[in-house]
């Protein structure tokens, strides 16, 4: 069976060439020849030899090697990597030892056995494509020493938004399905897709989140499929894209509303052939990963005016959760302001251990536009900035109560959206009791918030 190997010949004896050619062909992908080391920059791409064979000498009556050994420190500028097995007819070991030791791999002695030169080009791919893959590894392993190391929040709130939250990340955290969060920013689309992943069977692996909106439309392909070395001008070394990262593991794709539509094609081929190619390659990499998406975007409608694809959609919204934001889970600010005050207060080294009633009372009565997000920053600040043991009203900048926060309109249907909000917030996210007094049954409720996106 023959290998996927690409070896070149280089060798001014045509008889050399031919006779190389016929023995390997049968054993590598790819056999090519060249007449002399100078030819070798017209090729498309030396790099993507596993093996070079270099006679020693290119003129007649040559006996020194001093062409060969000229050449293999060229050849080794061009590809540093590059494994150079050299040629001479001489049996000079002592040449052939200097030109190991100036970075060839091994030698042969010309005329040849032909299984010992088989073996010999074959030891040398081996040697090639276990170093390919301990190099792989490496990068692989270097950029997972981030992501794995970093300590994530938890998943805060008993609220009766959240405690349906958790009932569903439980059932579906241990299947395969694909997941989109959706949500507005700050509600911790990202700790729940934690979650999830540490809740299935995936949770020994990596755990790769990657913000869309963050990489450059120019690195989106580079950081989601790996590039070869030589790929762009920057591309140096092989490099592992976050597809590839999350191989086994989950992968977390956060603002996938941002994805342009050209990129969200190649991506859905990605999902549907489960393999990538990285850039400047053709080699398809088998993918094993569980898939979590999520954005603050309409996808639904982006959809239906053609600017996300419909069919990725399906792809990626196997299990759809909308995460609720914080104005919809008021009992839960108490409990999460305990959270950050503690580890802000270990963090900056302050012994404040509560809030104040009454400064707790004015968070409960804000609008939180900025969601949990905005609740974090928020208490870090006071526990920065506050002279005493426990946290006041003058301690938070509360830009106004959230009841101020709606507009004075006498639009119906504004003044219909802004009775359900302050509803559900008087109740702390008790929708039984909202809609018992907004005098509506909790069906039309449901209907009502999802009309007004509430």
């Amino acid at each position: 069976m023959k290998s996927k190997g690409k070896v070149l010949v280089i060798d001014d004896n045509e008889d050399v060439l031919i006779t190389s050619k016929v023995v390997l062909r049968h054993h590598f992908e790819g056999v090519f020849t060249l007449t002399h080391p100078n030819l070798v920059p017209q090729l498309d791409d030396f790099s993507s030899f596993d093996v070079v064979l270099l006679d020693m000498n290119f003129r007649q009556g040559a006996t020194s090697g001093k062409e060969g050994m000229l050449a293999l420190k060229d050849l080794l500028v061009l590809n540093p990597e590059a494994h150079i097995i050299m040629m001479t007819a001489f049996g000079d070991i002592h040449l052939a030892v200097r030109a190991m030791k100036e970075g060839a791999i091994d030698f042969i002695v010309k005329p040849w056995d032909n299984e010992r030169f088989l073996a010999t080009v074959n030891s040398v791919y081996k040697l090639k494509c276990s170093r390919r893959k301990v190099k792989e590894l490496e990068s692989k392993t270097k950029n997972l020493n981030y992501v794995l190391n970093q300590k994530s929040d938890q998943l805060i709130g008993s609220s009766t938004a959240m405690n349906e939250l958790h009932r569903i990340i439980n059932k579906v955290a241990d299947t395969e399905a694909n997941i989109l969060l959706l949500g507005e920013n700050g509600t911790g689309k990202e700790l729940v897709a934690r979650e999830i992943h540490k809740l299935s069977h995936r949770r020994n692996e990596a755990f790769i989140p990657v913000d869309l909106g963050a990489i450059p439309h120019s690195l989106f392909e580079a950081e989601l499929f790996g590039y070869t070395k030589g790929a762009f001008t920057d591309a140096s070394e092989d490099k592992a894209g976050r597809l590839e990262m999350a191989e086994k593991g989950t992968l977390f794709l956060d603002e996938i509303g941002n994805m342009d539509i050209g990129l969200q094609a190649k991506l859905l081929s990605v999902l549907q052939n489960r393999q990538v190619v990285r850039l400047g390659s053709n080699k398809p990499i088998p993918l094993d990963i569980r898939l979590i998406c999520a954005t603050n975007m309409p996808l639904h409608k982006m959809a239906e005016e053609r600017s996300f694809r419909e069919d990725l959609l399906y792809r990626i919204n196997t299990v759809e959760l909308k995460l609720p934001p914080l104005r919809e889970r008021i009992a839960d600010i108490e409990e999460l302001c305990t959270y950050f005050i503690k580890l802000y207060a270990s963090k900056y080294q302050r012994n404040i251990k509560a809030i104040e009633p009454n400064a707790m009372k004015s968070l409960k009565a804000y609008n939180w536009p900025g969601n949990i997000r905005e609740l974090q920053h928020l208490i870090e600040r006071a526990i920065i900035m506050s002279e005493s043991e426990m946290l006041t009203k003058e301690d938070f900048m509360l830009r106004e109560l959230r009841e101020e926060n709606l507009p004075q309109v006498l639009n119906l249907e504004q003044l219909e959206k802004n009775a359900i909000t302050l509803a559900i917030q008087k109740h702390d996210g008790n929708l039984s009791k909202a809609a018992k007094e907004l005098g509506l049954g909790r069906t039309t409720l449901y209907r009502k918030m999802e009309k007004y996106g509430l």
